[in-house]
């Protein structure tokens, strides 16, 4: 799921198992009523919000990120998010989410764009800014929105595009009445026409395969918006983007800005030293900037004995960091991306549907959101969409078609698919057999609990390397395609108390703890983790998790993999039974989130191609709701639409959405406009530093928009 176009757009299937007529009562959806189900954020943006007139004009904001792009292209399947970050600030966009992750008209480059006729074809007429031009001169018209159209249709398998989601729709694009509209006509009505053209990139990229696959991977020759790139330096691991001197907007008010990569575990370092002025931090780093920003005399580094030279020396350095980092102050909301609970459908226990929904009862969500966001003082509010977050259009908490935490529910749901507690176990041979992965670090279960270090969880699609989309592209690239794989056992040695006691022996104590057990199985399920250092918040809410589920006999067994192994190899694969991992919301769910929950369709080899649904769990009748929500062109049917699929999502228990990611971010007091942006898109232009004696807006930190925004 995406933001604005730049996100996973695949069509990709699921191994369905179908929920048996009745077994679910779906709750009547809110929304009926008066109010909104909709809400608001949780979290506001907390940029540090100032007018542009007490911003100075000039200097460079140093921007820590994760990596330089492979390609400066986000419709190719390496984009990542620095690709977009790129893209934002350079390209034109027709649409952009405001802060509640809605979209809404770029007036820079739109005057208006509405549909403009229904019958017999949807048409959507876009009338552009008279002054919106292309950092070459020319004006930007109908022959970029055709050259991007043709390239991004699928028909065309000679670009190498990810994804082709809505523009597979069109039927042509023309020129208006004059040079500034454009006609876009579609085959088949189109809910979200509004995430396409978005961004745009003009045709001298769009306009050939060459071009498009390899014009665009290492520069950006032409560019509209209020930056352009200056330099993509590779050995310095950094990106300059600089005044467009054609851009007709607000002027920028940075001469620079500077994307370098800087590893997350060295950017307090970094900070410190004043090599950065923004970057998004982990948890132990934020606690840092936070103590550094006490009164002086509250605290003081702890020096060890006059013999002891290095722990000294490390102590002063410290202390001298701990001053640096006064300059900064933390600026955190909550992103547009989820954490889940996944729960593989494919074969195993978890294959059957009562098993899925007991995991799910079993869950207290909202003391893992706490563990996670109280912390940090951010609300820690349960998600209750699979398919948007509170605050955007489609929001409903839909959580009550699969019920809270329920101990003796959960207890029921298993009695009743058969698992028996302190049942005979019979012991599994292991020949052969192995962990989850080839390096896979079998660890039982988890025992962190304590703090947390980082919020290191892994997005699905924030780095485009996993957005695959279009029969072209999974031709080209047929080693992407997420295949299911057979199931790696985890044998649970020894039996239960009591199993094979003979008829009347009284039951032993602690039988309510014994494991439940099945056709001489127990019930334990493998929990695939990452094993990086960014990884401590997700092993501390497995661990939680692996209680949760042990007080209704569910044992579990954590294995740990590389951060490079875990994706590809075990949650794409197949090769888990739970694991945890996030999803990028969208403000177009009924296009971005229908391959993630899609009913699979077997391959012609006989395989299924899961692609985005890594659950493997689906439906005919979510199916059927997202075709439905994306070709209606009323907004509220639409809208209601997506909340019925998504309280069949929560039914089916193939993923349990937790909580919002928390973002937070450590910015240079005196800078404004940039921070922790939440659901909103970015405003590039009005990014900057306080002038000397100005100060930012009044009110708390993201009340308020800029001056003009």
């Amino acid at each position: 799921m995406s933001q604005h176009g730049v996100g996973p757009r695949a069509v990709s299937r699921s191994v369905a198992f179908l929920l048996t007529a009745g077994v679910l009562a779906v709750p009547a959806l809110a929304g009926c009523g008066s109010e909104d189900p909709a809400g608001k954020p949780l979290a506001g943006q907390d940029i540090q919000p100032a007018a542009r007139d007490r911003i100075t004009d000039g200097g460079t904001l140093r921007w820590a990120v994760d990596s330089v792009p492979d390609t400066l292209n986000t419709f190719q399947s390496d984009a990542d998010a620095t690709t977009t970050r790129v893209a934002q600030a350079v390209l034109p966009s027709m649409f952009r989410m405001n802060a509640d992750g809605r979209p809404e008209r770029n007036p820079a480059y739109l005057e208006s764009a509405e549909v403009v006729e229904t019958e017999p074809k949807q048409v959507v007429l876009y009338k552009l800014d008279q002054q919106a031009v292309w950092s070459d001169g020319r004006e930007i018209g109908a022959a970029d929105f055709a050259a991007q159209w043709r390239a991004l249709s699928g028909k065309d398998t000679a670009y190498w595009t990810a994804r082709n989601a809505g523009y597979d729709r069109i039927q042509k694009i023309e020129r208006g009445d004059n040079a500034l509209e454009v006609r876009v006509t579609f085959s088949r009505p189109y809910a979200d026409w509004r995430s396409l053209f978005s961004p745009l990139y003009p045709k001298d990229v769009m306009g050939t395969p060459d071009s498009f696959n390899d014009g665009a991977r290492k520069k950006l020759k032409v560019t509209a918006g209020p930056f352009t790139v200056k330099k993509l330096n590779r050995k310095d691991e950094q990106i300059t983007l600089t005044r467009n001197p054609r851009w007709w907007g607000r002027p920028a008010k940075l001469s620079e800005i500077v994307l370098r990569t800087v590893p997350r575990d060295k950017r307090a370092a970094e900070l410190a030293a004043g090599t950065i002025d923004l970057a998004e931090i982990a948890p132990s780093e934020a606690r840092r900037i936070t103590v550094a920003a006490r009164p002086r005399g509250s605290s003081s580094p702890v020096m060890g004995p006059e013999s002891d030279r290095k722990p000294r020396k490390a102590a002063a350095k410290h202390a001298r960091q701990q001053q640096a980092l006064r300059g900064f102050e933390v600026r955190k909301s909550l992103e547009p991306a989820f954490t889940q609970l996944a729960l593989n459908g494919a074969e195993g226990p978890l294959a059957d549907e009562r098993v899925r929904r007991a995991v799910a009862r079993a869950l207290d969500r909202k003391e893992l959101a706490n563990a996670v966001l109280k912390p940090l003082g951010l609300p820690a509010v349960p998600v209750g969409s699979h398919l948007a977050l509170s605050g955007q259009a489609a929001y409903a908490d839909n959580s009550g078609a699969l019920g809270g935490q329920d101990t003796k529910e959960a207890q029921a749901l298993l009695a009743d698919a058969g698992w028996v507690r302190g049942g005979p176990i019979k012991e599994q041979k292991k020949k052969g057999e192995k962990a989850a992965g080839a390096e896979g670090e079998k660890a039982g279960r988890s025992s962190e609990d304590g703090s947390r270090n980082d919020d290191g969880e892994y997005i699905v699609g924030s780095d485009g390397k996993d957005q695959q989309d279009g029969k072209a592209h999974r031709e080209q690239d047929p080693a992407h395609l997420a295949q299911d794989g057979k199931q790696y056992k985890q044998p649970h040695q020894g039996g239960a108390p009591g199993a094979y006691a003979p008829m009347g022996t009284a039951a032993p104590a602690g039988r309510e703890a014994a494991p439940l057990a099945k056709n001489g199985k127990p019930l334990t399920l493998r929990f695939v983790l990452p094993s990086g250092p960014g990884s401590q918040t997700l092993r501390t809410v497995a661990d939680r998790i692996s209680r949760m589920l042990e007080r209704v006999g569910i044992g579990t067994e954590i294995s740990k993999v590389s951060d490079e192994s875990y994706f590809k190899d075990h949650i794409a694969s197949g090769q888990y039974d739970l694991a945890l991992y996030s999803w990028p919301a969208s403000a177009f769910p009924a296009t971005d989130a229908r391959p993630v929950y899609a009913k699979p369709v077997p391959a012609a080899d006989g395989s299924l191609n899961v692609e985005q649904n890594y659950t493997r769990v689906g439906t005919d009748q979510v199916d059927q709701l997202f075709d439905q929500a994306v070709a209606t062109l009323d907004e509220g049917e639409s809208r209601s639409l997506i909340r019925k699929a998504d309280s069949r999502i929560w039914a089916a228990a193939g993923s349990i959405p937790l909580f919002q990611r928390p973002q937070l971010i450590a910015a240079r007091k005196n800078l404004v406009n940039a921070g922790a942006f939440g659901l909103g898109t970015p405003v590039y232009e009005d990014m900057g530093f306080l002038k000397k004696g100005a100060k930012p807006a009044s009110g708390p930190s993201g009340a308020s928009s800029p001056s003009g925004a």
